[in-house]
């Protein structure tokens, strides 16, 4: 026993928090009581361990056969094993060493923010309920939703340094087994010093950089991971992160947030396509303006092409590079949005709107009408709130808008067959990442693309689920 102590001390030798506590039973048998005080809660320790140990009448009937009977700790395990200690002491549990008997008590102190109203994923209607970075309260929210044994979670510790639990997610009477059984195996894989964030996780099981469009979706909302795990998804929860994995991930459901399931389809189904009239129109816009102006000019009406001409007229650079500079000064807008604190936001935007956009017209540096060709392009980039697909868009932008430039419309033409090429060669979890378009299924299409009535909505895709497509069906 004392030889535990001892290496206890050692490993934990610059740790001011270590405690250890010493209950003498009788003249041959002491108890030991070892935790972490940052880690553990005082509270907790005392109710759980020290009471019913230091009392006098307690004492006089302890042995090891029956230590376990005055532990009142709602968790409580047996550590075979010495070098099981340090993962129970830095999880927060408190370690009773009699003899060489071992026991681990959970005593975790409360570390985490309570269950706060979702701050990126907003909606008028649904719950308003947000992941925290506790994962037995992740955890928690899911299940409080999905009441069934069907709801399977499958435990892992990654990373050496932080020993990071994931919990993966799936019903299995719905979800393919052979995406489960690929997303474990990626999982185990991993070999890294540790995790901090769900995005490592993200990046390590499908590869960050084979695509700049993002194949694993972020969500914040439990009731978004219960919609999509009864569609035969996969969700990912990482201990500390505010934010699950939903996989696999398609184009399309990046388009169309949770608050589309809270409104009547008729009245939704006119945003679903405006929302992607919205994304080609944010890609294309400079390209369509620059390719009709330099290359295409007979296109447009003579009396608003005389407009473009004296709008320009003392402009000093070429469209191409006028459109190029005003990208770049939305992008630098955007990002200081992005990271200074809200209060700043609304005074950055007022000063590249009025400051910037007015200023650089009246100084002859760029014209009114890239000034609105800009600015539709940047609203639309803003009606996605996925950075991922922002970046996406803004890459495209430029595939664009050089296309265009040397080749006109042809150009513009090449660049769309490019994407769309682009686009149906990405896959995501041996997925296609363009279905349901391509290839094209209809029971998907009519989840996400448009939507469906609830009462009509009575089956689910093959391609998510291989044995229970019918809902409801023996479930």
């Amino acid at each position: 026993m004392q030889k535990i102590i001892n290496r206890i001390k050692k490993e934990f030798s610059l740790n001011p928090d270590l405690n250890i506590k010493e209950i003498k039973l009788n003249f041959w048998q002491t108890i030991y009581i070892v935790f972490l005080e940052t880690l553990s809660g005082s509270d907790k320790v005392n109710d759980y361990v020290l009471k019913p140990l230091v009392n006098h009448d307690n004492q006089k009937q302890i042995t090891k056969k029956n230590l376990n009977n005055f532990l009142a700790g709602p968790n409580q395990v047996t550590v075979k094993n010495e070098d099981e200690i340090e993962f129970y002491l830095t999880n927060g549990f408190t370690i009773i060493i009699l003899d060489d008997l071992i026991y681990a008590i959970e005593t975790k102190a409360d570390l985490t923010r309570s269950i706060a109203p979702n701050e990126v994923q907003t909606a008028i209607n649904g719950p308003k309920d947000a992941f925290t970075e506790n994962y037995q309260v992740n955890i928690g929210l899911i299940k409080r939703r999905i009441k069934s044994h069907h709801l399977k979670i499958e435990n892992s510790f990654i990373g050496r340094v932080t020993n990071t639990s994931i919990g993966v997610l799936y019903i299995d009477n719905i979800a393919d087994k052979r995406i489960v059984n690929e997303v474990i195996k990626r999982i185990r894989k991993i070999d890294i010093d540790g995790i901090i964030d769900s995005s490592s996780i993200a990046f390590l099981i499908d590869d960050e950089n084979k695509s700049i469009f993002p194949t694993v979706k972020y969500s914040e909302r439990p009731d978004d991971a219960v919609i999509e795990l009864m569609r035969g998804k996969i969700v990912i929860v990482v201990d500390t992160s505010p934010f699950v994995l939903i996989l696999p991930a398609f184009f399309i459901d990046f388009l169309n947030p949770i608050s589309d399931n809270y409104t009547k389809s008729n009245n939704i189904n006119f945003l679903k396509i405006l929302r992607v009239i919205i994304f080609f129109l944010g890609i294309i816009t400079p390209a369509f303006f620059n390719a009709l102006l330099c290359y295409n000019p007979e296109s447009i009406p003579m009396d608003l092409l005389i407009n473009f001409a004296i709008q320009r007229e003392g402009v000093p650079f070429p469209l191409i590079v006028e459109t190029i500079l005003m990208l770049i000064v939305c992008d630098i807008l955007k990002e200081s949005d992005l990271r200074f604190p809200s209060s700043f936001g609304s005074s950055i935007s007022i000063l590249g709107a009025i400051i910037l956009g007015q200023a650089s017209v009246e100084a002859g540096l760029v014209s009114p009408i890239i000034i609105i060709v800009v600015a539709i392009t940047f609203i639309a980039s803003l009606t996605f709130t996925d950075l991922e697909i922002a970046n996406a868009m803004r890459v495209f932008t430029y595939i664009f808008l050089f296309s265009s430039a040397i080749f006109g419309l042809y150009g513009l033409f090449l660049a769309f067959i490019f994407f769309l090429i682009y686009i149906c060669s990405i896959d995501t979890f041996n997925k296609p990442y363009f279905f349901p378009i391509a290839p094209f299924n209809k029971t998907y299409f009519d989840n996400t693309v448009i939507k469906k009535s609830l009462k009509k909505d009575r089956r689910r895709s093959k391609i998510l689920s291989s044995n229970k497509v019918k809902r409801g069906e023996n479930l």
